[in-house]
């Protein structure tokens, strides 16, 4: 890393790996440097997209390149222990998508190998490194609605998705939870912290992915978080904040707000609206100015996205599965 500038590396090549390297490509601190793909065709055809000058057709090339400062992984979520390990063993620091393994023992394996290489690790959480979600965070820690009594969040998606798709596909991780119930599990615990019980429900697909999911989350103090995911059926994918002396609710989109509105007891509605900066949909970019940040001060953990919430969100997504009966194919740990 130079005093300018932080050298990224790509790892996969897919749609949400396109949209995180157009951001990139925007900040004039941050460089791609390479792209890593299964196949070098794949690489090669991304490289030339963004501008970047080397492209490998395995992952270990990647991983090995001491030119590359952070590699920001973006493979199926299945393979993200494998992927981000051999980051952090060749001495990259990362930025992982989400969710951030399968479950909470490879999320362990992670935490473990970033600590013991002194490597930077974050799971690629935008909602938290999103500025209306942190002022909405401040504004609840300050006290402006109360005591929180509940938070109510959805995320589903219309579909129907055929059994061949990914997010079908136990070999992938498939099912609502992972891919989509991850944002409101992970709005919850913002607010609340890790929940002291879990209780759920879900409706499998034939492959024994989960179609849809409903949560309900108990949290020390009395507060309920009731969190919903689907890939059956379009929700409004929306949240809601209730404390004992007002709410805050989120319309569409609420992990990528561009407002929302607090209501309080004797008082007129006040809406906050996101910089005109960020555009229609909040981007990828704060997360990796907060990576950046990071790096730049020496921290190997964000406390935005810290490691310790990371492992909370996967321990309430290992009990989710556990009660409605959800396991990956050789899910052996």
């Amino acid at each position: 890393m130079t005093a300018d500038t932080v050298r990224w590396g790509v790892l996969a090549t897919g749609g949400i790996a396109a949209s995180f390297a157009a951001d990139l490509v925007d900040l004039p601190d941050a460089e791609i440097v390479a792209v890593a793909s299964r196949s070098e065709a794949s690489a090669k055809t991304f490289a030339d997209r963004f501008g970047i000058p080397r492209a490998y057709g395995d992952w270990a090339s990647l991983a090995a390149d001491e030119d590359v400062d952070v590699v920001y992984v973006a493979t199926p979520h299945s393979a993200h222990r494998a992927a981000a390990g051999l980051m952090l063993e060749g001495g990259r620091h990362v930025l992982c998508e989400k969710p951030f393994t399968l479950n909470v023992h490879q999320a362990e394996e992670l935490v473990t190998l970033a600590r013991e290489h002194g490597r930077f690790l974050m799971e690629a959480m935008w909602m938290y490194c999103n500025p209306l979600v942190r002022r909405l965070k401040a504004l609840v820690d300050d006290g402006a609605i109360g005591e929180i009594r509940t938070v109510q969040a959805d995320f589903g998606l219309a579909g129907p998705f055929p059994p061949a798709h990914r997010l079908r596909d136990p070999q992938q991780g498939g099912g609502a939870l992972l891919d989509l119930g991850v944002y409101p599990v992970s709005f919850a615990q913002l607010l609340l912290g890790e929940p002291a019980g879990v209780a759920a429900q879900a409706v499998l697909s034939p492959e024994g992915v989960d179609l849809q999911t409903g949560a309900l989350l108990s949290f020390d103090g009395g507060a309920l978080g009731l969190v919903h995911c689907s890939i059956d059926g379009g929700t409004g994918v929306t949240a809601s904040v209730t404390g004992t002396k007002g709410r805050i609710d989120v319309p569409e989109g609420f992990f990528h707000p561009e407002r929302f509105v607090l209501h309080r007891v004797g008082r007129d509605p006040e809406e906050f609206t996101a910089d005109p900066a960020d555009g229609p949909r909040a981007t990828y970019r704060h997360e990796a100015l907060e990576v950046m940040r990071a790096l730049r001060a020496g921290e190997t953990e964000s406390p935005l996205v810290p490691l310790d919430g990371t492992l909370a969100v996967m321990r309430t997504l290992d009990a989710i599965r556990e009660r409605v009966g959800v396991r990956y194919p050789d899910e052996t740990r």
